[in-house]
């Protein structure tokens, strides 16, 4: 009798065992993100990560450049806005939302973000925190190959020829 009692419990563990292998997981949903301000609420983890890489590689910069630490928990306070670059950020992508729907007619996507974008964060910033603000007329002129013109002061392609020495008369 005792085997019996023994074979019934081992075979109804492995049945719910079983049950619980065969019946879908069930993902617990994201938290929602705090503090969103110019980001839609409803993003996902994934497209957040996504958006935070790509802010970080155009502008050669980790989270704490716009993030804090919170030195309680010795973590990273995301929702946090202690920091005046934090809040830049979202001036700077509002600018870049604007700009693109006004002048390239961009569209939006189903939560309410530029689909395409003509300019972000690496067309100004190119990899640097801070861009540097350079004149245009401060520039070197450069003159693209195959398009020769020998105007003074203009730097010629890398690969072009230079201009025929001038004849001089006597």
């Amino acid at each position: 009798m005792t085997i019996n009692k023994k074979l019934i419990a081992t075979m109804g563990l492995l049945s719910a065992v079983v049950f619980m292998a065969m019946s879908p997981a069930v993902k617990p949903a994201d938290e929602p993100f705090k503090n969103l301000k110019v980001l839609p609420k409803n993003i996902s983890k994934e497209e957040m990560h996504k958006t935070m890489e790509e802010w970080e590689h155009a502008l050669g910069a980790r989270c704490s450049f716009c993030h804090m630490r919170n030195e309680e928990t010795k973590k990273m306070d995301f929702a946090a806005d202690g920091k005046p670059e934090k809040e830049m950020a979202r001036e700077m992508y509002k600018m870049t939302q604007e700009i693109n729907k006004k002048y390239f007619h961009a569209k939006k996507d189903s939560t309410d973000r530029i689909m395409e974008s003509s300019i972000n964060c690496y067309t100004c910033h190119r990899g640097v925190q801070h861009p540097e603000v350079v004149r245009a007329s401060e520039l070197p002129r450069q003159v693209p190959a195959g398009q020769p013109s020998w105007a003074p002061g203009a730097t010629p392609a890398p690969g072009s020829t230079p201009p025929p020495a001038p004849e001089k008369k006597p």
